[in-house]
């Protein structure tokens, strides 16, 4: 059926094939990252060698094996994580879509025809009904894309896929590190609740003893409320710990998507096998760790290509339409010889009057790219304003955590020594009253500050793209399939 295709149509056919249209996209270039070239050196800054956050793989930052236990679980059964995944198949869709209108669409088709013409217009002896059949392949306004609006919206769809598929990357750093927090956040609440149970048990056993000393006239009935007192604080400590605590594990549930059990035994807070402490690399390397840099990195790829569609809308646009095939009015003769049949339509379309159309659609894309540009020194602000932060914290919490340690084991001396001095009647029960809560109250602080540390830590491995590995040696990768950028 081909060998005897019109020369022009084969011409046209082979030209459509190589024919790729120059861009008229503006020449993409890096915008420069607006900040500087290192880290701000804060009172409390560190000065330790670079290291490679990325490389550090999770399972190694946290080394706590029930903490491993629920970050693996996270990444299976998280929904935020899965939708992000399915985003990236929605624009990986999308891109095949738009890729597709590069490339001329063939139909084939078969259709039979049954007409009746007017008798004025029949010839003598011909019927007034007639039928007919006609097959072939079909080619349907296949646009030459002489000026690159084809190619420059291939270029955004794609731009538009690897940006969607980094921001799947963003979503894991920050599950990782969202995991971790809300895991450290439960055992936080969980030792301070053994704290106040210790305290609760300690104090009742000294209420006990007052009630006694009261019953024989060795004690004011003031002295018993004071003790009574305490006892109602502890309670009421007790009780709110026990709610946070709760809270914190249905937080921890709903992050990892799917109650776990039997999990490993728990480190305490006080334990250096949590997290591993890292030094930060320079600013300029955050430009390849982050997820989040390369997304808007790729955004303004896709608002730089759209210009170039913009600006080709003001060209002639040429697409052709052909086909080729045999039509007769018998089927048994639709493949005689004679009923060969063919067309070739070319088309010229040439804007001259839009309105303003398409003025106002490239002043648009212009803005929008100018837009895609802000975001994108923004997004590299916000990530060297998170590390300097993180660095600045590190240093500040390590002295604020030897402070508090050195203030607790202060505060406990000062029970005995209060306790001591209550009992040969020299101190009030007012003094072993306010004795006793501010030790209370360093006791939760110093658990506190303990997890304030390990969240800096998470914080600073977050905000240098840690968090995609599972290892150092195998490394997490989306694959591009086989979408290249141009």
């Amino acid at each position: 059926m081909f060998n005897s295709l019109p020369k022009n149509l084969t011409s046209a056919l082979l030209l459509a094939g190589v024919l790729t249209g120059c861009s008229m996209a503006p020449t993409y270039v890096r915008p420069t990252a607006p900040v500087a070239g290192t880290f701000p050196a804060g009172e409390f800054a560190t000065t330790q060698s670079e290291a490679d956050a990325v490389a550090l793989g999770w399972r190694q930052f946290f080394p706590d094996q029930r903490l491993q236990t629920l970050i693996a679980a996270a990444l299976v059964n998280n929904r935020d994580l899965r939708t992000a995944a399915l985003n990236i198949e929605a624009a990986s869709a999308q891109y095949d879509i738009t890729a597709a209108d590069a490339l001329p669409n063939v139909n084939g088709g078969f259709s039979r025809t049954r007409a009746r013409s007017a008798a004025s217009q029949l010839i003598p002896g011909q019927a007034p009904v007639g039928t007919s059949y006609a097959v072939g392949l079909n080619m349907t306004a296949f646009e030459l894309d002489f000026f690159g609006r084809v190619r420059s919206l291939k270029d955004a769809a794609l731009a538009s896929y690897l940006s969607t598929e980094q921001a799947r990357l963003s979503v894991q750093i920050t599950l990782v590190s969202q995991v971790a927090q809300a895991y450290l956040a439960e055992r936080s609440f969980a030792e301070q609740q053994e704290i106040a149970q210790q305290t609760l048990d300690s104090r009742l056993q000294d209420y006990k003893l007052a009630k006694m000393r009261f019953d024989v006239g060795a004690s004011s009935a003031l002295d018993l409320r004071v003790s009574e007192t305490l006892v109602q604080s502890a309670r009421v400590s007790f009780a709110t710990l026990a709610r946070q605590k709760g809270q914190a594990s249905n937080a921890l549930t709903l992050l990892v998507g799917t109650p776990i059990t039997d999990l490993p035994a728990p480190q305490t807070l006080a334990s250096q096998q949590i997290v591993t402490d890292i030094p930060a690399g320079l600013p300029s390397d955050l430009l390849i760790r982050r997820p989040d840099i390369r997304a808007a990195e790729q955004q303004l790829r896709a608002a730089n290509a759209n210009i170039g569609a913009a600006r080709a809308a003001f060209f002639p646009r040429i697409s052709l339409t052909a086909g080729i095939g045999n039509a007769s009015s018998s089927l048994g003769d639709l493949f005689a010889a004679g009923s060969r049949t063919w067309s070739f339509i070319p088309q010229l379309t040439l804007p001259i009057f839009e309105g303003g159309r398409n003025r106002a659609n490239l002043t648009l894309s212009e803005v929008r790219k100018n837009i895609a540009v802000a975001n994108y020194e923004k997004t590299i602000q916000t990530a060297f304003s998170e590390v300097a932060d993180a660095l600045v914290a590190r240093g500040a919490l390590a002295e604020q955590l030897d402070a508090q340690q050195a203030f607790l084991m202060a505060q406990q001396e000062r029970v005995k020594l209060t306790d001591l001095r209550f009992k040969n009647g020299i101190a009030s029960s007012t003094d072993m009253l306010v004795a006793q809560r501010d030790l209370f109250s360093a006791q939760q602080a110093l658990v506190q500050t303990r997890q304030l540390r390990l969240n800096n830590a998470i914080d600073l491995y977050r905000s240098l793209g840690g968090g995609l590995n599972e290892t150092t040696q195998a490394p997490i990768a989306t694959p591009v399939q086989n979408k290249t950028v141009n």
